[in-house]
């Protein structure tokens, strides 16, 4: 076949913009399928479905440590978040995960530790982490989160997580 300048004539070069076409449409379709609810939202959904019931009892049980006992459910729903809510999921787990890690270290138990009367043995330093990983919990950007994942379960996943 004659080319002109390392390109294949206008024949040869329309067999090729068809199948690139046809390429760029099947991608497009797999885009497309995986925005409207494809596998990845499928299987955070479920994993929503799965945990509900759990996640609500852990909670309503848990008194002051709840959100602590339930890290455990946050982290299998931070794994299986679609791309558009894993950032909102990260926020929780890390804020969780730090006051988690803050009564460890001072050798607390998350359910009777008491900022104001804490127990003897826990340092100033180790005081403070502890209210440090508090703060950034109760703080805007967490709390948002909270309602951003949330929001996502009741309008995506049409599954509500009480948080």
């Amino acid at each position: 076949m004659p080319r002109t300048n390392g390109w294949p004539t206008r024949r040869c070069g329309h067999r090729f913009v068809r199948g690139a076409a046809a390429a760029v449409a099947l991608l497009s379709g797999l885009a497309g399928l995986a925005a409207c609810g494809g596998t990845s939202t499928d299987a955070y959904c479920g994993s929503v479905e799965d945990n509900q019931a759990r996640l609500s009892k852990v909670l309503g049980d848990g008194g002051e440590a709840a959100l602590i006992e339930a890290l455990p459910i946050f982290r299998t729903l931070q794994a299986k978040a679609p791309d558009d809510i894993r950032p909102d999921w990260d926020t929780v787990v890390k804020r969780l995960s730090g006051l988690q890690k803050a009564l460890a270290t001072a050798g607390v138990d998350p359910k009777t530790y008491d900022a104001k009367t804490p127990p003897t043995g826990v340092s100033a330093v180790q005081r403070q982490a502890i209210a440090a990983a508090a703060t950034a919990l109760g703080s805007t950007a967490t709390v948002a989160a909270l309602d951003a994942v949330q929001q996502q379960a009741r309008d995506v996943c049409h599954t509500p997580l009480s948080l």
